[in-house]
């Protein structure tokens, strides 16, 4: 049977969309869609509004407004063919497609990781050494941190696309997935896929271990000195502003995992479970990261609602 690949000119693999679930597609698309234009209304409008307000010109919002960009790369490299798959029945991707997708969405997720664990060290400066913040968390430095993330992020998975763009395809070509995920494009490989598994498996534990590992420490010195604060109000805006962080940490890492470990060894689980999952990680996080900081986030939520309270003092 004739291999396909980059080099050999067959070069296009079948997306199933959701396994299981084909009859439900059309119906499915639409919460996704919904998913996805909610994410896309709410991250641009955290962009625009931190531009344009000058008191939000501040490190935690920076780093808000990479969190924002970031959802937005990885929604707009999944979602519009998710969708294409669901209501055209356009299951073709080409190889190069389908490994630069592969290409965004692992090694972005990376990158969003790396910030969420600068947002965690914002949040510790900001709390456990308030009169320095300004003095450390220089614009240069924000920056630094911001391309250290992004660097550290694309280093790692540029190799695993790297990998998979080279192994020799020679058996079916249906990817039982809705996107071109890792584990579920090295599974139609006909060569050697060990080094595949022990490096994305390595890569993916020590991104996210080490980051979650770092969160919990700065969460562990902050929850130590706002316990020491002798001002209810002092202890409860910094609870306030802390909260909703863990809250983008618990609703991008849980089901990232789960996705992540499920594709490899949760053989008992149904797939269309897994796949449906593994789509609503890339389409609930974006969506619900403005909603919470816009909820939780006063100066941020003043700013969004000003325009409509403007609106109605005019007429």
């Amino acid at each position: 049977m004739s291999c396909y690949n980059q080099s050999r000119g067959v070069s296009f693999f079948f997306l199933m969309g959701i396994p299981g679930l084909e009859s439900a597609h059309f119906w499915i698309a639409f919460p996704f869609c919904s998913m996805y234009l909610v994410s896309l209304v709410g991250n641009i409008t955290i962009l625009f509004v931190v531009r344009r307000e000058p008191s939000l010109h501040l490190p935690m919002y920076y780093f808000l407004c990479m969190l924002a960009i970031l959802d937005l790369i990885l929604t707009t490299s999944t979602v519009p063919k998710v969708l294409s798959i669901f209501w055209f029945e356009s299951h073709t991707i080409g190889f190069k497609a389908c490994v630069i997708q592969m290409f965004f969405i692992h090694g972005f997720s990376a990158v969003e990781s790396g910030v969420l664990l600068a947002m965690a060290f914002d949040r510790y400066v900001a709390i456990c050494a308030p009169l320095h913040y300004t003095t450390i968390l220089t614009s240069s430095v924000i920056a630094k941190i911001g391309c250290a993330a992004f660097m550290r992020g694309i280093g790692f998975m540029t190799p695993l696309t790297c990998m998979v763009n080279h192994l020799p395809y020679c058996g079916p070509n249906v990817i039982a997935h809705s996107y071109c995920e890792h584990m579920a494009v090295v599974k139609l490989a006909s060569g050697n896929t060990t080094p595949n598994n022990i490096y994305g498996i390595t890569a993916a534990t020590f991104v996210v271990g080490s980051d979650s590992i770092f969160i919990a420490v700065s969460y562990v010195l902050i929850l130590k000195t706002v316990q020491g604060l002798s001002s209810k109000e002092a202890r409860q805006k910094s609870f306030s502003t802390c909260g909703s962080h863990i809250c983008v940490i618990l609703i991008f890492y849980t089901p990232a995992l789960f996705s992540f470990y499920t594709q490899r060894w949760g053989h008992n689980i149904p797939a269309h479970i897994h796949i449906l999952l593994a789509d609503l990680y890339l389409l609930v996080p974006p969506m619900l990261n403005p909603i919470i900081y816009g909820m939780k986030t006063k100066q941020l939520r003043h700013q969004m609602l000003k325009p409509f309270f403007a609106t109605q003092i005019e007429s």
